[in-house]
């Protein structure tokens, strides 16, 4: 297998980014940026569903 098989680990550092998010709640498409979140200093949990765009 190489390096790169299982991906993050837990307590691995991500890199900032930003994507695309729709708030179902309020009806309308966002932004999330991972740089906002962590200078809020609230915890941030990170899940993906690859190849799926169903809203949850």
């Amino acid at each position: 297998m190489g390096e790169n098989c299982c991906g993050l680990r837990v307590g691995e550092t991500v890199t900032d980014f930003k994507i695309e998010t729709f708030e179902p709640s309020k009806g309308y498409f966002g932004e999330f940026s991972l740089e906002a979140s962590k200078g809020s200093k609230k915890w941030t949990v990170l899940f993906f569903y690859p190849a799926d765009f169903t809203f949850v």
